[in-house]
């Protein structure tokens, strides 16, 4: 079995992370393990934490009146799961729960907001990444759009 520490440096966004930085997500990480249904985080709670999938897969919902719970986006193997933790007010914009048996490397925020203040190449590292990750979640929305927009006459 893989320790924490190898998932880490393996995992996807971490990819070419300069090696003097990973220590800084070893120190506050922890593996956790999440059933079926089971919430890993509710929108508009405090962002505490931020994930790394490892195995399973974690629908991305948010609340619609008239409709409740909608999933707008399903994330697996090899994805990061939420932004919020790093721009305050640090409150998730969505709820997100795992759709299988999901394992997830979990950091602690504050710990990581930390680091990123104390070194600054760190820091600089960390937002260029999760940009990525807000990024690519846009185009993901701008494709939805596309396609909500083309069904209409």
């Amino acid at each position: 079995m893989d320790t924490l520490e190898h998932l880490i440096v393996k995992h996807p966004f971490l990819s070419g992370l300069d090696p003097h930085f990973y220590h800084f997500f070893n120190d506050c990480a922890l593996h956790r393990r999440y059933e079926p249904g089971q919430e890993i985080f509710h929108e508009h709670g405090n962002a505490e934490h931020f994930y790394l999938i490892h195995s399973g897969k974690v629908a991305l919902e948010t609340f619609v009146p008239g409709r409740g719970r909608v999933t707008i986006q399903t994330l697996g193997p090899g994805e990061a799961l939420g932004w919020s933790w790093l721009f305050p007010p640090h409150q998730w914009h969505f709820s997100a729960s795992a759709t299988e048996p999901t394992e997830l490397i979990e950091f602690d925020a504050a710990s990581l907001r930390d680091k990123a203040e104390e070194n600054r190449d760190f820091g600089n590292e960390l937002v260029i990444r999760v940009a990525r990750i807000l990024l690519e979640r846009l185009q993901g929305t701008r494709e939805q759009l596309i396609d909500v927009y083309r069904m209409r006459p």
